[in-house]
């Protein structure tokens, strides 16, 4: 089978986005749009000089582009359009099911409302489904490099939006902020009835995985690269998803993931992007 007849052959495949942090998705068209819209000035002066700026050399490049694109998010329609933008892309894919991660804490620590985010993104997300078959659950990541306190007042403002929320996480820089920062947190949301999956083990040690499954309680872990340092912890995981999309991305020089090791072991495991 030649290599046009395996594309098309993935392309007819229907799939499942189960990882995708839709601030991240943000075209730069659109967000010049966006910015022209709400009288923002981008720190760049045209739509190629920010497709040039996506040669990023290194995450914090990358972050430096993800909240330059957030600023421009003002009004619930602008997290509509974002929103719409990605579903009628995947669509475009064969995508039929979609788990969307979002940052509140990304727009409300700019004075936007939580209710603006949460609508803006819920009412494109079932326009999606009525209108283009894409069933979709959506998760509340609480940014872990800011407080607690910071995420016990995001809580407390996600309680009036549960119907609408089937999960919260944990993402943002991991180095030097364990899940262990988070247990009381994630303890009052399952109580609340949320399921919970939080970010470990990509940048930070296995133990971090150890924590957010023990303290945490995690249904699910995302990346969790390193936990292939920790033979007991691998065991463990049941269903470790597979996001290599970060760590190949040929701008990054970042180790690449031993996908071979991890393919051929009994684990089951599903092979996603991230975004």
């Amino acid at each position: 089978m030649n290599r046009d007849a395996i594309n098309d052959f993935i392309s007819g495949l229907p799939k499942a986005e189960l990882h995708l942090h839709i601030e991240g998705t943000f075209e730069p068209e659109l967000m010049f749009k966006i910015a022209e819209r709400n009288r923002i000035k981008l720190k760049y002066n045209s739509v190629d000089d920010l497709k040039s700026a996506y040669n990023f050399n290194n995450l914090q490049e990358f972050l430096d582009i993800y909240y330059n694109g957030a600023n421009v998010l003002i009004e619930e329609q602008d997290f509509y359009d974002l929103t719409w933008a990605y579903l009628l892309k995947i669509n475009s894919q064969n995508v039929m099911h979609t788990e969307v991660f979002f940052d509140p804490q990304t727009h409300t620590s700019r004075g936007v409302s939580f209710d603006k985010v949460i609508s803006g993104i819920h009412r494109a997300l079932e326009d999606g489904h009525q209108k283009l078959g894409i069933s979709y659950r959506l998760i509340l990541s609480f940014l872990r490099h800011l407080s607690e306190e910071s995420a016990s007042e995001t809580l407390e403002e996600a309680l009036p939006y549960k119907s609408w929320i089937t999960a919260v996480g944990l993402d943002s820089s991991e180095k030097g902020h364990p899940p262990n920062k988070f247990e009381r947190i994630f303890t009052k949301a399952q109580a609340e009835g949320f399921l919970t999956v939080a970010h470990a083990g990509e940048e930070g040690p296995p133990e971090y995985v150890w924590e957010a499954l023990n303290l945490l309680h995690v249904s699910r872990i995302d990346h969790g690269n390193r936990s292939l340092e920790d033979h007991q912890l691998v065991d463990e995981l049941v269903k470790l998803k597979m996001l290599p999309s970060r760590m190949l991305q040929p701008t990054l020089r970042m180790k690449p993931l031993p996908h071979k090791e991890r393919l051929t072991n009994s684990k089951p495991k599903v092979l996603n992007t991230s975004s």
